[in-house]
């Protein structure tokens, strides 16, 4: 399995990736507000890469719970300045995390290769075309609502089979437009409608998510759900928490780990891949 975006081909078989997380925020809910200036994202966004990234994920919208939404004007603001530096400065791909197909748009248009849809193509029509477009991957994330709403729709009858019917509408959508089955990830959307129960369902049974033949992306970092677990309010005391989910997600198969402490991650990845001595077809 392979998974394809703008030149750049990852061969699942051999390792699972690693993504490590840019917030240009003021409001993410571990970093939010450390790497709004354009130098100081840069030169983190750089370390991510020695430690080990293999994609960097930027995000310039925060999209925790009850986050206030911003203008793409906004949202360009606070990207573009990051992309262009980081495009002459790093060798591995930019995934920008974003809804909006106009900053989609702009952001392909220096350089990306990813475009990460938290909504799944659901909340902007002219998204999937401008992915096409650019022939970028793309990652298609479970989510109901808005971050606004989320987290009063959180009623499921399977939690794993309903979040499978609602992203197989999102591949639908892809495909119908004609952007290349290898050009897809999923991602069962942590945090994201559901609460803390749901979360480690997710985690226990991500398995059968990977069972359907798409590549598959988790983010579990420093997430409540291990908080509440750990009795710890505090997201950057997580990591172990964090590297006990990363370990048993590429135990079930997973294929790209979204991670804060890329460091750390890429130690539990190379040992959790050697253990299981995973080769995927």
């Amino acid at each position: 399995m392979k998974y394809k975006a703008r030149g750049y081909e990852f061969d699942l078989s051999q390792k699972t990736y690693i993504v490590g997380i840019l917030n240009i925020t003021p409001d993410s809910f571990s970093d939010g507000g450390k790497y709004l200036e354009c130098d100081k994202a840069l030169e983190y966004a750089k370390e991510l890469v020695r430690q080990g990234a293999d994609i960097i994920d930027i995000g310039a919208e925060s999209s925790r719970p009850n986050a206030q939404r911003i203008t793409a004007a906004e949202e360009k603001k606070r990207l573009m300045p990051v992309v262009d530096a980081l495009i002459r400065s790093v060798d591995v791909p930019l995934s920008i995390d974003t809804i909006k197909a106009d900053v989609a748009k702009a952001v392909l248009e220096r350089g990306a290769s990813i475009i990460n849809d938290i909504s799944g193509f659901k909340a902007d029509p002219a998204m999937v075309s401008t992915v096409k477009k650019y022939d970028a991957g793309c990652v298609l994330m479970h989510m109901r609502g808005t971050p606004q709403t989320m987290q009063r729709l959180t009623d499921y009858n399977d939690v794993i089979k309903d979040i499978m019917q609602e992203l197989n509408e999102s591949i639908s959508i892809a495909l119908h437009q004609g952007i290349n089955r290898d050009a897809i990830a999923i991602d069962p959307g942590i945090g994201f409608a559901k609460n803390a129960e749901q979360n480690n369902e997710i985690m226990g049974r991500v398995h059968e998510i990977v069972a359907t033949g798409y590549p598959v992306l988790i983010g579990p970092s420093r997430k409540s759900f291990l908080g509440k677990i750990l009795d710890e309010n505090d997201p950057a005391k997580r990591i172990f928490g964090t590297a006990a989910a990363v370990a048993l997600a590429i135990s079930a198969g997973v294929h790209f780990i979204r991670v804060h402490d890329v460091a750390s991650m890429r130690d539990v990845a190379k040992v959790a891949d050697s253990i299981t001595a995973m080769r995927r077809d």
